[in-house]
Formats: C-alpha cells, structure tokens, sequence
C-alpha cells in the first residue's frame, strides 16, 4: 500500500492511498478518513460507495463526512468507483465502463478482466483497511446513487459484513432501469435471472435485510425516473424490512443534497455500530 497523501482534518488524517487489486488486477485508489478517536484503539467504519463517474475524491472533498465521523468517531472509507487505466476496458457513455463499475464482478468480456468490484470491495479492499488502520469488526455501508445501488445489494449480500445500512438516492431497481439494464446486460450476460442479484428491490424479496434502513430521497432529484424510489419503498413494506424513507422537497441529485442529510446517516450508523 502506498501512501499518496495524509492531511490533518477535524483532528484526524484523511489520507489517499493506492494498492495493486489482486481482484481487480490493477492499481486502485481509495481514501480513508480516521477520527482522533482511533488514538485510542479501532473504531468502527463506515463505507461510502460513490455514483457514476466519481473517483474516491469526489465524496472525500464534497459530502462533509469527516466533520460528522469526528464527532461520533467513526473511520470512513470512500473506494474508487471502479479499476482505471490505459489497459482497463472503457466505453464512450460515462455510464458504463471506468467509472462505471456498479459494484459487481463482471463475467462479459472485456469487462470480466478487471470489473471485479464486488470482490474488491467486499472481501480485498476491507481486508486491506482492517489490516493497514485501526478499525473494528463493526462495519456500516451507505452511498449515493449507483453507489446506493451498491451499498444495498452488498450489504444484502454479505449480511455478515455489515452491521448497518443506509443510501442517499440510490438506484433501486436496475433491472427495469436505462441504469441497469444497459450496465447488466454488458457486465452479466442476456439472462435476467442473474441480474436479481445485483437489483436491491428484488434483494429484498429473496434474501432480504435483518436490520433496519435509512434512505433518503430529494424529490427535485432530475433523474428520479431513473432511480425508481417508488418500487424500493414497495419492496421493503412487502418484505416487512424496517425502514425510515425519508423525500425531500426540493432537493436534487446533487452533492449538495448528499452533504446536507450527511450527519443523519453517520448518526444512524454510529448508533447501530456501537449498539
């Protein structure tokens, strides 16, 4: 692991570093913000999965996560969005290919060689964190958009991973969604019944979530028809899953958005992780 770079921030490091993905088979980037806290011993950790076309920056400098984790002491992890480079598979659209990965192991070519995501953020890249930082067994996931997306089929996925569960817009049924059905189709191949694995509405029907979920929705967000909020919101009232949905007048899909609901979600995952 290499460190790119260290800063001082709300009396912890947010530091930038970079490791060769065994998953991934290239170089990865990810940030992670330390609070003081961890001067004493491991602190529980939250993972922020970021949207189309992000990088691990764009959350780190515009969500305001770090003021939030320092005050109930929790290590954020914000991962890259997917393996990048001259030799990594990539597509014109800005919806599918580098920073496109949607958070899933990829079995198409030419996307199966390096589109590893799932595997690198659910087994490499936590394994990597837990080794290198002082952070506990207790883990929370959340993100914005696709990376909502992400945040909810993992978390479903690896119930023994993470202990608490939140998303900011995320998208919620990308098998009936132009962001899912065109990324899916690429990633995994024509057939549909593989797709269910990675559509949280559809989660929900068949593993489902033990614990309760946080999301929040702006109800100005441009590209709602898109993220379909309506058939989640179904989906976990059908499946009996305890849940606070929260729609926002006026609030877009910006960062802006993201940054002002931002200290309910690290207070949400900073009660259930220390509980």
């Amino acid at each position: 692991m290499k460190t790119i770079s260290e800063n001082r921030a709300f009396g912890g490091i947010q530091g930038v570093y970079s490791h060769m993905s065994e998953a991934c088979g290239f170089e990865m980037t990810f940030a992670v913000f330390m609070p003081p806290q961890a001067k004493n011993g491991p602190v529980p950790c939250l993972w922020y999965l970021s949207g189309l076309t992000c990088t691990h920056e764009n959350a780190m400098t515009k969500a305001g996560l770090q003021a939030h984790a320092a005050e109930f002491g929790l290590a954020v992890v914000y991962p890259d969005t997917s393996p990048r480079g001259e030799d990594v598979a990539n597509d014109e659209a800005y919806d599918l290919g580098q920073g496109a990965g949607f958070y899933l192991n990829a079995t198409e070519e030419p996307w199966a060689s390096h589109f590893q995501m799932e595997t690198y953020i659910a087994s490499e890249l936590r394994d990597l964190v837990t080794e290198k930082f002082a952070i506990s067994v207790h883990h929370g996931i959340t993100g914005h958009s696709m990376g909502g997306h992400g945040a909810l089929t993992l978390a479903m996925k690896y119930p023994g991973h993470y202990q608490s569960l939140s998303a900011f817009a995320p998208i919620a049924n990308p098998t009936q969604s132009d962001w899912g059905r065109k990324q899916l189709s690429a990633y995994l191949g024509s057939d549909e019944q593989v797709w269910r694995a990675h559509d949280a509405s559809l989660l929900l029907q068949d593993t489902g979530w033990s614990s309760d979920v946080l999301v929040d929705q702006g109800v100005d967000d441009q590209f709602l028809a898109l993220l379909k909020p309506d058939t989640l919101v179904s989906a976990l009232i059908n499946s009996g899953t305890s849940h606070t949905y929260r729609f926002h007048e006026g609030y877009d899909h910006s960062y802006y958005f993201v940054s002002t609901f931002a200290r309910d979600h690290v207070a949400w995952h900073a009660e259930r992780l220390r509980s």
